[in-house]
């Protein structure tokens, strides 16, 4: 699908989802009797919300962006959850504006706007379907090369492309170590003729040409003879480890890991949701939760009732870092880790610790700028000259924001750090975080911060 009919497919369904939304909640007005009279404006309200909400809920689970179009299959799994949660933010909106909106009219009208939008999906992937069917052709194909490469391409054609068929590979027998997956057809001079006469309609060479002069050659006669010639290079070549490639216009750029958040639309959308989340924590928790807490924290022990702290941010630019105070007033508490059992823990900071409240004032640090909702956790500045030198891809964990909780935090690498095996696991998922970052994912570690936190967390000291 091109740049074109990709952005056609993208306007097409953003109109057809918001034509679907205002359809059910105006014909649900027109239609009920439940609607009381004088409600017109409540009604009203909910009806704007939802139009927002709906195109809010899509760019955060980028539903119409990047290319959900191009693959079915993901375009079916964003709409769900683009649906899960436009149905929660709505249920808490209806909670939060106090107005009783008829039970039947809210759930009629999530049924029907669901209903809908699987019509439209179903409809969608069915004509598809039809469309692959009725074009199906199996297309053969040989692989010139056996060796790692040459093996997950040929899994990859059997398993992800019913249409294309792997006769075999084409090997020097000298080079063959072991008892191939498909055939061996015959060494690499065989290919061309072996392709002509058995209707083959692509090779794929896995072969770097420096490495063999010949394969220029086999390229040049396969196109004579209508046959595609496609290079597949081994870019461990290059670099010894899983790499990420990706393109500006036409020139390939190879990089070590992929960056989600490298995406100008990623981190808006990113962005968004912290403001918006942050926001919310502060007027609806925060505003109340402070007065008290600062009482208790203050009758438990001398001092300010927020802790401020210089830690590392994202590049390792330093900020500071504003928590409410679990410790009693040391001067240690910017260079020593806090331990299990430490005395200088207060008893309303043990409490305040173990449920995780002490770090709710760094909302405010999301809300600024310097954190985000989700990251890596934020460590003392000492603790990152000390760990860069233990482990050498600890600083990879900079590239993106710290953040209030995170994938580590929520897989139990948390607390205290006393062996080298503890800040590796702990690097590792935020290394993990950073190049499999989406919306989902970051709401996924949410929901598990507040599980963890119900359950407990053996590490919350």
């Amino acid at each position: 699908m091109n740049s074109r009919s990709s952005n056609l497919f993208r306007f097409f369904f953003v109109c057809v989802d918001l034509l679907a939304l205002n359809i059910v909640y105006f014909v649900l007005v027109l239609s009920t009797n439940k609607v009381q009279t004088g409600a017109e404006h409540q009604y009203m309200v909910l009806f704007i919300v939802a139009n927002m909400v709906w195109l809010l809920a899509s760019y955060s689970t980028a539903l119409y962006l990047d290319n959900a179009s191009l693959d079915l299959d993901l375009f079916a799994r964003r709409t769900m959850k683009t649906m899960i949660l436009f149905i929660v933010v709505m249920i808490c909106f209806i909670f939060l504006y106090h107005f009783a909106y008829s039970r039947i009219f809210v759930m009629i009208s999530f049924a029907a706007f669901c209903t809908i939008l699987l019509a439209a999906r179903g409809g969608l992937i069915a004509r598809a379907f039809y469309r692959q069917k009725k074009n199906k052709s199996i297309r053969k194909v040989v692989i010139v090369g056996y060796n790692t490469v040459a093996k997950k391409l040929a899994y990859n054609f059997t398993e992800k492309d019913g249409r294309l068929s792997v006769e075999g590979y084409f090997e020097d027998p000298r080079h063959i170590h072991e008892l191939s997956d498909r055939p061996i057809i015959g060494d690499i001079d065989e290919c061309i003729n072996y392709a002509i006469n058995n209707r083959i309609s692509e090779i794929y060479s896995t072969i770097s040409p420096e490495t063999n002069s010949s394969i220029y050659d086999m390229a040049q006669t396969a196109e004579k003879s209508l046959i595609r010639f496609k290079f597949v290079p081994d870019l461990k070549l290059y670099v010894n480890r899983d790499t990420h490639l990706e393109y500006l216009d036409e020139l390939p750029i190879l990089s070590l890991r992929p960056e989600p958040l490298e995406d100008l639309s990623n981190s808006i959308r990113k962005r968004v949701f912290d403001i918006v989340f942050s926001l919310v924590v502060i007027v609806f928790v925060l505003s109340w939760l402070t007065p008290l807490l600062a009482i208790l924290i203050k009758l438990s022990s001398p001092g300010p009732v927020f802790f401020r702290q210089w830690r590392s941010g994202k590049d390792n630019k330093p900020f500071r870092v504003i928590k409410f105070r679990s410790l009693a007033v040391n001067q240690d508490a910017h260079t020593k880790q806090v331990t299990r059992g430490d005395s200088r823990i207060t008893p309303v900071g043990k409490f305040l610790r173990k449920t995780n409240l002490d770090e709710l004032p760094q909302f405010f640090n999301v809300l600024a700028g310097a954190m985000s909702v989700v990251g890596p956790r934020p460590h003392m500045l000492q603790h990152t000259e000390t760990y860069s030198k233990i482990l050498g891809q600890y600083m990879i964990r900079h590239f993106v924001k710290p953040g209030v909780t995170g994938w580590a935090q929520v897989n139990g690498f948390r607390g205290e750090i006393k062996r080298e095996d503890q800040l590796r696991k702990r690097i590792e998922h935020d290394i993990w975080y950073l190049e499999h970052w989406s919306s989902w994912l970051d709401i996924r570690i949410i929901l598990l911060t507040g599980y963890v936190t119900i359950k407990g967390d053996k590490n919350a000291f």
